[in-house]
């Protein structure tokens, strides 16, 4: 049973929420506000975060920093805020999928189950990746099994979008991806995002991985098409 904590402040909704995904065989922890959120976080290492931007005693999107620096876990947004700003600006500090208010129950349970799935997927590449060799100097380097990214043996920070985008960048050196491409391999094609999405993981990995992001290195930028990796 996947462990979902919800962080809501609103009691009917997220009675309503916690329901239906009980009824889905979810295990279902609520918060109704930022410390309890952080607390049962830490108590409860849950598989999937969804999460409310407006909150009594902070702002959502600080709590997904905050969460973000703890865990690569996947972490929905729901929000009353439909702006594209406010969408881009989840994305940014490390959402990984952003849910308008008001939705279906089906809509969010099938979100999700896909956020899920691409972190089920990846536990799988991880016990039969074999593990890299040490980094070396002036490369980048993927540790499959850690998932972790390597610049000149140093560890980068990634969340769990940007590291699956270079994760495929590093299988296939060389290869353009379209945008459209990208956003299946990181979210399915059953989880509605928009290909904007896919420019700001790009833009935010070069900004930890190229020395010079306005003049990449590795990730290259294929005009009309979509991105590709040179591993130098």
């Amino acid at each position: 049973m996947s462990k979902v904590l919800l962080v809501e402040d609103d009691h009917s909704i997220a009675d309503m929420i916690s329901i239906y995904l009980s009824e889905e065989n979810y295990h279902v922890s609520c918060a109704f506000d930022g410390k309890q959120a952080q607390d049962l976080f830490t108590e409860e290492s849950p598989d999937v975060v969804i999460l409310d931007l407006m909150l009594p005693d902070t702002n959502g999107i600080e709590l997904c920093k905050h969460f973000r620096t703890l865990s690569n876990v996947p972490i929905m947004i729901v929000s009353a805020k439909n702006e594209v700003s406010e969408r881009v600006n989840a994305l940014t500090v490390g959402a990984d999928d952003y849910l308008c208010k008001p939705f279906s129950m089906r809509e969010l349970a099938a979100r999700t189950s896909a956020l899920l799935r691409r972190s089920a997927f990846n536990q799988s590449v991880k016990a039969a990746a074999v593990e890299a060799p040490v980094p070396e100097e002036k490369d980048i380097t993927l540790d499959l099994e850690k998932r972790c990214i390597y610049l000149r043996s140093q560890p980068i920070d990634t969340t769990y979008s940007e590291f699956e985008i270079m994760r495929n960048f590093w299988l296939h050196p060389g290869k353009v991806f379209s945008r459209e491409e990208l956003l299946n391999k990181i979210r399915g094609i059953d989880s509605f995002v928009t290909e904007r999405s896919v420019d700001v993981h790009i833009t935010n990995l070069r900004k930890k991985v190229e020395s010079d992001p306005k003049d990449p290195k590795y990730i290259k930028t294929v005009w009309g098409v979509g991105y590709k990796f040179e591993l130098k």
